[in-house]
């Protein structure tokens, strides 16, 4: 009896379950309100304090590039735009916590930006021989799609992080002096 897979699609495998599920959970948190989640009113709430506005439409933005994302990294399947969509979601996270330094601990980037590099990892290598990808025949995962996957995320997140970067430093500006607008 031949396999047709070996121990590395078992790797990706397992890498793609658990980035995909932890991703999923915090989408369903942000869109559903599960596992302790804010939902859309809460998270959008949430979202507006940290600078992305409009709050409710940002909420959703990111609880699907997240629970999306992360659901099809888990089932291999449409792997460029699943990890380039979850990476986007992680950079603008990322941004929030970036003054906090790099550690979790002290509420920096640290696990934001690893969550980003596993799933541009998975973006990039592929998701092996044990996902839908395979099964389909690599029918929305072909080489090409990964860098236009990740121009069109770059894009994105590069306007929706500058715009939410430029409206906390005129936030923080405002506050240190109120006179000046």
């Amino acid at each position: 009896m031949t396999r047709c897979y070996d121990r590395r699609d078992v790797g990706l495998l397992l890498l793609r379950l658990g980035t995909g599920g932890v991703l999923a959970a915090h989408g369903a948190q942000k869109l559903l309100g599960w596992f302790g989640g804010g939902g859309i009113t809460g998270t959008g709430q949430a979202m507006e304090a940290m600078g992305y506005t409009p709050g409710k439409a940002s909420a959703v933005a990111a609880g699907v590039a997240e629970a999306g994302g992360g659901a099809l990294l888990a089932l291999g399947l449409a792997t460029p735009a699943a990890g380039a969509a979850a990476t986007g979601a992680m950079v603008g996270a990322a941004a929030v916590h970036a003054p906090n330094g790099f550690f979790a601990q002290e509420g920096g980037y640290e696990y934001a930006a690893s969550l980003a590099l596993t799933a541009t990892g998975l973006a990039v290598t592929g998701p092996g021989r044990l996902s839908l990808d395979h099964v389909l025949g690599h029918a929305v995962n072909r080489n090409w799609m990964v860098p236009v996957a990740f121009a069109v995320t770059a894009a994105a997140t590069t306007v929706v992080v500058g715009a939410r970067n430029k409206r906390v430093r005129e936030a923080s500006r405002a506050e240190r002096d109120p006179l000046v607008t």
